[in-house]
């Protein structure tokens, strides 16, 4: 599977000694090439490729204005398979990322890179070097282990279940069983923000503030779960909504992207929030993962402390 993108970066030809820094790209004995700006980017993991991934896309994002063709090659478990994987690397040469634990399939991909010029770079070796030093153990040489079907991998799976049961206000009779509970007027990034704290394992529900539409007692009750407030700047909600209004083919003007109205109904949320002590995040320049990671700091800090509500606004 390959797919294309913008946002990459410049990767020089480096030889596989560099990839395993056993010298420095501008010393005499390595080779190098010209720095194109168009790099075949090869990953291949001996599990679901997660990982891989995301520090892929996670490095990525540090370069502009280069043209990367990503090749994904996940579930490499045997010689066989990267076998056949081979030619794909020498029909498009360019920078191989891998996380292979098998020894013998490993051993044959850094020959055949070495054979071909390409640098390949076990991108968690370093990591788990530095573990094995501090833990004085060995790591164990399991395909996948991280995805282990533990009793972590069940508490996700119950989590995202969850959640998807108590979007948007409903079944609020459980909310006492929830970790995190987000309340916000509509548009403020509420659900895509309670998937994604789901799927870090917090049981989530939310709930819609309208103005005309108190919410139920049982919100002000909560003992358990950390009730967060999200709110966001006038202009940007109004934006948000006026984008939700087009998908909808709806170019009328309503009370729902009036200005004054959007500003009452923020208004009237964040009195909610401080008549009751909730924490306040304010996700204007926030992108989703940002929310989150702050959510989970206050819900870290608050089990820490062993308190209930109350937070400042961050």
């Amino acid at each position: 599977m390959k797919d294309s993108f913008r946002g990459g970066f410049f990767v020089p030809n480096l030889s596989p000694a560099f990839s395993r820094g056993l010298c420095h790209p501008f010393s005499t004995g390595c080779r190098t090439a010209k720095i194109s700006n168009r790099v075949h980017l090869h990953l291949l993991s001996d599990s679901t490729g997660e990982t891989l991934e995301m520090l892929a896309k996670a490095a990525l994002a540090q370069f502009e204005d280069a043209d990367v063709v990503r090749h994904f090659w996940p579930m490499v478990r045997s010689r066989q398979h990267l076998e056949r994987i081979l030619p794909e690397l020498k029909g498009n040469p360019g920078l191989v990322l891998f996380t292979l634990v098998n020894l013998d399939t490993r051993t044959r991909l850094e020959e055949a890179c070495g054979q071909l010029g390409l640098p390949a770079v076990p991108i968690l070796d370093r990591v788990t070097e530095a573990l094995e030093k501090a833990l004085g153990q060995e790591a164990h040489g399991r395909p996948g282990r991280q995805h282990a079907m533990d009793q972590a991998y069940f508490n996700r799976v119950e989590a995202i279940q969850f959640t998807i049961a108590h979007d948007d206000g409903i079944g609020w009779e459980n909310w006492e069983e929830a970790d995190i509970v987000l309340a916000g007027v509509s548009r403020s990034s509420k659900t895509p923000t309670s998937i994604y704290l789901a799927n870090r394992g917090y049981k989530v529900a939310n709930i819609p503030l309208v103005v005309e539409s108190p919410p139920p007692p049982k919100l002000y009750e909560l003992q358990n779960p950390m009730v967060v407030g999200l709110t966001t700047a006038p202009e940007r909600l109004i934006q948000i909504r006026r984008n939700r209004l087009l998908t909808l083919n709806e170019e009328r003007e309503t009370d729902y992207v009036d200005n004054e109205r959007v500003k009452d109904e923020l208004k009237f949320a964040r009195r909610m929030f401080a008549d009751n002590g909730w924490a306040v995040i304010d996700v204007t320049r926030r992108s989703i993962e940002e929310t989150a990671a702050a959510i989970i700091r206050l819900h870290n800090e608050r089990k820490a402390r062993g308190t209930r509500q109350g937070a400042k606004p961050i």
